[in-house]
């Protein structure tokens, strides 16, 4: 899959002085790739997890000030472009999801394989937790957040057995959430697709991070920084975020002129 990308992107970033975006930087892997492949290459790249940051900064040192890491969520990417002062660039990637550190790191609360904390923040200085939503949200949000977020079909039957045993002690590990699932399940879902508990939990952490509102913002912002030429890469992992990613760059693809124009207008052409 990252070659693909790599593939993808070469065309736009052969040029001396070609600047791409990592817009999701996790540990870094992506990042590299593109300094090692891309030698003349300058790389901007964001995270909003600051131990992401941190460790993804170690591994890239090597490659000096080819490389500038910043704490942002990446619909800050204007703002992060206009303080750098560039005002284009010729590649972007986005590898959507959890990256494999905040699975591995029990204490995210991320992974239902595991007891951990109902974290699942990506920034742990701010926003609220999974613990929070789960024991404060009114039932009706609950539910709709499984059913879009996690597309769960059993959304209502999960959500009253949360409430019932959040009005008993509120939660605070994965494990009692993940035992709640099971019991509040047919036995059928418990036989088919997985963990019963993954589209919770997908769901969760969506809402937490405001992950597709981000996301809407961010595909735009992205399409409005690229120079002509210039390219965009998106790993979506799941059809929530591959339906939106499509919506958004299949709008900016089209003209706004009536239709039967022989002649299309530049004001009404994409970008």
């Amino acid at each position: 899959m990252l070659q693909r990308c790599l593939d993808m992107l070469a065309p736009a970033l052969a040029q001396p002085g070609a600047v791409v975006v990592d817009c999701t930087l996790g540990l870094g892997g992506h990042s590299e790739a593109l300094l090692r492949d891309f030698p003349e290459a300058r790389l901007i790249a964001l995270d909003r997890d600051p131990s992401a940051l941190r460790l993804a900064g170690e591994r890239l040192a090597p490659y000096g000030d080819r490389a500038t890491l910043v704490h942002a969520v990446y619909d800050e990417l204007p703002e992060v472009l206009d303080r750098l002062g560039v005002p284009r660039v010729q590649g972007i990637l986005f590898d959507l999801g959890v990256s494999s550190m905040q699975l591995d790191e029990a204490e995210r609360g991320f992974a239902y394989a595991q007891d951990a904390p109902l974290d699942m923040r990506m920034d742990q200085t701010t926003g609220v937790s999974a613990a929070e939503v789960l024991n404060t949200y009114p039932p009706g949000d609950l539910v709709r957040i499984l059913r879009t977020y996690g597309e769960e079909k059993f959304a209502k039957k999960i959500v009253d057995a949360v409430v019932r045993e959040r009005a008993k002690e509120p939660f605070t590990t994965s494990a009692r959430l993940v035992e709640l699932i099971r019991e509040a399940l047919p036995q059928a879902a418990k036989r088919t697709g997985g963990n019963p508990a993954k589209r919770t939990f997908q769901a969760l952490r969506i809402e937490v991070n405001g992950e597709l509102a981000v996301l809407e913002r961010a595909i735009p912002a992205a399409v409005r920084a690229l120079a002509v030429g210039g390219r965009i890469a998106v790993l979506s992992y799941h059809s929530l975020e591959d339906r939106l990613v499509k919506q958004v760059l299949a709008a900016g693809a089209s003209h706004t002129a009536p239709p039967g124009l022989p002649v299309i207008p530049s004001s009404t052409s994409p970008g």
